[in-house]
């Protein structure tokens, strides 16, 4: 009874070995989007979670205070005639490298500009209904003044 036991065990044991499925490399992008058909941007720009991480972003790191929704012209990001042919790679570079003195690339973490990318091409999106749920989620989130980041 024992040895069945113990072979039983054993084969068990054999039957559950199989080719364990590993991700090789990382799991989050360690560079720019490579053009708009870069195929990493779906992962992003079609996720939920990853727009919601966005907004916060977005709020923490200050760029709501010139992005506010109602700026003028060019800063409004909520304005529907921004996301026609402002592509995500686009929208990418200029929040990275688009602000002057400020190169954002070299202060927030690439991972977090996909995000906050693909949060800003979601808010032409947004309905106010979802902008006011939005602002409720968030009173509690830090909110950054303009941010300059490390120095």
């Amino acid at each position: 009874m024992r040895l069945s036991l113990i072979l039983i065990a054993a084969v068990s044991g054999l039957a559950g070995c199989t080719q364990e499925a590993r991700q090789i490399g990382p799991t989050v992008p360690q560079t720019a989007p490579v053009g708009n058909t870069d195929p990493r941007i779906p992962a992003y720009q079609s996720n939920i979670y990853q727009v919601a991480q966005g907004g916060r972003y977005f709020l923490w790191y200050g760029c709501s205070s010139c992005h506010a929704e109602g700026a003028p012209g060019h800063l409004n990001l909520a304005r529907q005639d921004r996301r026609r042919g402002n592509g995500f790679a686009r929208v990418f570079d200029v929040i990275a490298h688009g602000h002057g003195p400020r190169d954002y690339a070299n202060r927030i973490p690439v991972e977090q500009l996909w995000q906050i990318t693909a949060y800003v091409r979601d808010l032409p999106l947004h309905y106010p209904e979802k902008r006011r749920r939005l602002a409720a989620d968030q009173t509690a989130e830090p909110t950054g003044k303009t941010w300059t980041g490390p120095q």
